[in-house]
């Protein structure tokens, strides 16, 4: 398959298959927001809790979708997005995110997750690069400031997982049921870089077309008019250098080139020898997009190899027909090689860019091996979206939602934008 064929079928997918189904089968016009949940059975449950994962993933996709592509239908999905997100996630007392609503779109897990504000961040963030909406920007450098203050260690470096409504310390830190209860987890700091490096983008965007001699201090309201000041660049440019040293220099197992997932306060390592094939081809590429977006030749100089040396470890998932497995935890000898939607997804990205940045075919061809297998076994062609997973013997994962908390129009739709943007320059 030619690289153009691919494109062609990605923008398909993505307006036909992906962005159609959130926008008509998701939008809960009664209660506000979207609806929380479509079952695998493709039942809706108008009633389930409102994630703001979810709800920041969406925010995200059709932001990015309007940018891109510039469609007005995805414009006002997006502006209907973040009007919701801002009403009723942020809490207006104590800041930040709360982490869940409940169906009518009143808080009802109002526990601080810092990967849910990074993800707020990150949804804000695309809304400004894609309409330059000043009030977006300013909830963007508020969520910005709440993880600066709350979350950073200041002994240790890194950001810890979560906290109370009122900033408090939280004894249960798990993101899920599912993760292991450590203050520091590889999967927070991923998605605390990835609206960093879109937040210095985002500014380095509007920097470029304005200037202006007032100074207002970070988190503070930006008025009308007025440019982002270079100091407020300049912090979020030293907050995402000293995350992408923490990926190097404490994140990375030197002697596996995985990226190890739970730590402890002073960085043991926790949760036993853990490996996440999805997270580490994710990690390569967004970890190379940070060093790209930094702008710093001395840390891209030693980031690239890093990159590549990741993906490469992110091969051990890879099975002949193209798909890649969830992980494996070495300590007990556990595999998880379901083949998750999200995987796949990231596992197409990861290897396209190190064909696009490196000039590697065989990276080539693992991103469109992997493609193909999401055409056939992932996508639901039939009711729009995609299939959470299937089973190492092929059956279909007919429990996990094919909507919902965590299953989102995020690494589907991400990954068909990043393929669209990446082959149109």
């Amino acid at each position: 398959m030619d690289i153009c064929t691919m494109k062609r079928e990605m923008q398909d997918v993505l307006e036909q298959n992906i962005l159609h189904f959130w926008s008509t089968k998701m939008v809960d016009r009664e209660n506000g927001g979207f609806y929380g949940r479509i079952d695998a059975q493709e039942v809706l449950h108008p009633e389930a809790e409102k994630g703001a994962i979810l709800n920041a993933r969406i925010l995200w996709t059709f932001s990015a979708a309007y940018r891109v592509l510039g469609k007005q239908e995805y414009l006002e999905t997006a502006t209907y997005a973040k009007d919701y997100f801002v009403d009723h996630f942020i809490d207006k007392e104590y800041g930040g995110v709360y982490w869940s609503l409940d169906y009518k779109g009143q808080p009802q897990n109002t526990r601080k997750q810092f990967y849910a504000i990074g993800f707020a961040l990150y949804g804000l963030t695309e809304y400004v690069r894609a309409t330059g909406d000043r009030e977006a920007l300013e909830y963007a450098l508020d969520l910005y400031d709440c993880i600066e203050e709350h979350a950073l260690d200041r002994e240790y470096n890194g950001y810890i997982e979560a906290m109370t409504r009122d900033w408090q310390p939280i004894a249960d830190m798990r993101l899920s049921e599912l993760d292991a209860n450590f203050p520091k987890s590889q999967n927070t700091h991923l998605h605390i870089i990835e609206p960093y490096t879109n937040l210095l983008r985002c500014l380095k965007e509007m920097h470029a077309q304005e200037s202006c001699d007032y100074v207002p201090a970070i988190g503070s309201v930006l008025p009308i008019g007025v440019t982002i000041p270079t100091e407020t660049m300049l912090a979020v440019e030293a907050s995402l250098r000293n995350i992408i040293s923490i990926f190097t220099d404490r994140i990375l197992n030197p002697e596996t080139h995985h990226l190890d997932l739970f730590f402890e306060m002073d960085w043991t390592r926790g949760a036993g020898h853990l490996e996440s094939y999805g997270h580490d081809i994710e990690c390569s590429w967004l970890m190379h997009e940070a060093a790209l977006v930094l702008g710093d030749p001395k840390v891209l100089a030693k980031m690239e190899p890093i990159v590549q040396m990741v993906a490469k470890a992110s091969e051990k998932g890879l099975r002949p027909d193209g798909s890649m497995i969830h992980e494996a935890n070495l300590s007990t000898g556990h595999i998880d090689d379901d083949l998750h939607w999200w995987v796949q997804a990231e596992n197409v990205v990861g290897w396209f860019n190190i064909y696009q940045y490196f000039g590697d075919e065989a990276a080539l061809d693992k991103a469109v091996r992997c493609w193909e297998y999401i055409k056939t076994q992932l996508i639901d062609w039939e009711n729009g979206e995609w299939h959470w997973s299937r089973h190492p013997d092929g059956s279909l994962n007919t429990v996990d939602d094919k909507a919902g908390f965590w299953k989102c129009p995020y690494h589907n739709g991400r990954m068909c934008l990043e393929i669209i943007e990446r082959t149109s320059e």
